[in-house]
């Protein structure tokens, strides 16, 4: 009784802590929430805050760039032109060659009997037209063909007869003997054969009706035949069929009678022509491909059924502008080329292209023909299109700062430490020492330090930017905090205000340290 009473008392005080925990994280949740709605930011939301950093999804604006003729000579700038040319697609497949169903012959024979002779005797033998096959003995041959004699021999009988009706009659019957013979396909020699002789031949000579390879055989010695057995299938390969495969989203440029070419590895270097014969009207549903079928001449036979070829489907397009592909920079969702405005301008512009043919791409919107634009090293164009993007524009020289202002040399020296040094991922303490070209230090000006990243579509990356302002601690040192989003190396720009002018524009790189 004792143990029983010990046990219920455990049981309820575990009962009791348990409600208590419950309660305390249904309380702890319930004042968190309000928190959140309040406007509360997290650590994250707080960083992108602090670098200013574009969502994911946004595009980094690009503003025109101004770049001396020698700088985009040392960076490789190359520079192509958009044109109005004619372009054709080609679509690279793959097919096998078959026999042309169009000059296949079939032998057979429209009357029973049994084979005698063979000599074409051998699968693939080539066969000339009007070349002996085999021999045939037809017993219902063999009694038309007396029938034929004998109604001739009637006919000369009486042919002077004057009983009305008989001579015609005569006639009638030696005319149906001899349509037979020509319905059953017996030769008009082997007719002439029987006129001038008037002997009967028990085995008839069958000669072949086409000229090609044997590709079936089944006439055998001392066979029974009948008008429906095959007895040879001759093709003449002189002509092939190509029975390429081509996947749906391509079905809709080809149509009958586009050129083609076939490439065998049997022969390298050699190139056989072709052309579009019929596309196929059904899709595979395993590979999402259809069948289409491409003509060529095979008159040196070096095309063999059932050989493996590559297909180049060509696609005529007509005239249309194109621009050459490197010219064109992928940048997330938009499509840009640099175009050529003078020696040292180049403006961004988005394009809408068309497909890629060959080399070219097919512009559909955003540029004219005769425009110049720029075909390498468009990344390096647009990191510093993006960079003055990100400035607000490049910021001109001081009037009267001579030349040396012009090529962007500064005239107030303008050192950039940071703390730690190397500046790393996440929050650093940035200082600016200004100087004189004497060295004396100066004071009373607005500083300020920009970090820029370039988008990075490729790794899903958006452009980052960072604008840290700095106040003026005495003795011509500036200071102030600011959060980099990511390590790697930032594009900074440093700009000196004092009494309404800049007199110090400034850009330099900085390696932070940390991952992306």
């Amino acid at each position: 009784m004792k143990t029983y009473r010990t046990g219920f008392l455990l049981a309820l005080v575990g009962n009791i802590v348990f409600v208590v925990v419950l309660a305390g994280l249904w309380l702890h949740y319930r004042g968190a929430k309000p928190a959140a709605d309040m406007g509360l930011q997290t650590p994250t939301s707080t960083a992108q805050a602090s670098t200013g950093a574009p969502p994911a999804s946004a595009e980094t604006p690009l503003v025109p760039v101004q770049i001396s003729a020698q700088r985009l000579q040392s960076i490789g700038v190359k520079i192509g032109k958009v044109e109005r040319k004619l372009v054709e697609d080609e679509i690279r497949t793959t097919g096998n060659i078959a026999v042309d169903e169009t000059r296949l012959a079939y032998v057979q024979v429209r009357y029973s009997g049994y084979i005698e002779k063979v000599f074409a005797d051998a699968t693939y033998q080539y066969i000339r037209k009007g070349q002996p096959l085999f021999t045939i003995y037809s017993p219902d041959l063999v009694a038309t063909e007396r029938e034929y004699l004998v109604a001739k021999q009637n006919q000369q009988q009486v042919a002077q007869s004057t009983v009305p009706g008989v001579a015609s009659s005569a006639a009638s019957l030696l005319d149906a003997a001899s349509e037979r013979l020509k319905q059953w396909g017996v030769p008009s020699q082997e007719i002439a054969r029987l006129e001038s002789t008037g002997q009967v031949q028990q085995e008839l000579e069958f000669d072949s009706p086409v000229s090609g390879y044997i590709t079936e055989r089944n006439a055998l010695p001392s066979v029974a035949v009948q008008p429906e057995m095959r007895l040879f299938t001759v093709a003449d390969l002189s002509s092939v069929w190509v029975q390429a495969q081509v996947f749906q989203n391509d079905l809709g440029r080809i149509k009958i009678g586009d050129p083609a070419t076939l490439t065998v590895s049997t022969f390298p270097g050699r190139t056989f022509r072709g052309r579009v014969d019929f596309i196929y009207p059904q899709l595979d549903t395993d590979t999402r491909t259809a069948k289409v079928r491409v003509v060529s001449s095979n008159f040196d036979l070096q095309l063999k059924p059932g050989m493996f070829v590559n297909v180049a489907l060509k696609v005529p397009m007509g005239r249309q502008l194109v621009i050459p592909a490197s010219g064109v920079l992928q940048s997330g969702s938009r499509q840009i080329a640099f175009v050529k405005r003078s020696d040292e301008y180049l403006e961004p512009r988005e394009v809408e292209l068309g497909p890629r043919v060959g080399d070219d791409f097919i512009v559909l919107r955003g540029l004219k023909a005769g425009e110049q634009i720029v075909t390498s090293a468009n990344f390096l164009i647009d990191s510093e299109s993006q960079l003055q993007a990100a400035l607000g524009s490049f910021v001109p020289p001081p009037p009267g700062a001579g030349a040396a202002s012009a090529m962007n040399v500064p005239q107030v020296n303008a050192e950039l430490t940071s703390e730690p040094n190397p500046p790393n991922k996440g929050s650093n303490v940035f200082r600016i020492r200004l100087s004189d070209a004497s060295g004396s230090p100066i004071s009373g000006a607005e500083v300020s330090v920009t970090f820029f990243m370039p988008a990075m579509p490729a790794m899903g990356m958006a452009a980052m930017r960072t604008p840290v302002a700095l106040n003026d601690k005495g003795n011509g040192v500036y200071e102030g905090s600011g959060v980099l989003g990511s390590g790697g190396t930032w594009q900074t720009t440093i700009l000196a205000k004092k009494n309404g002018q800049t007199i110090v524009s400034k850009q330099l790189s900085v390696n932070a340290t940390g991952g992306m």
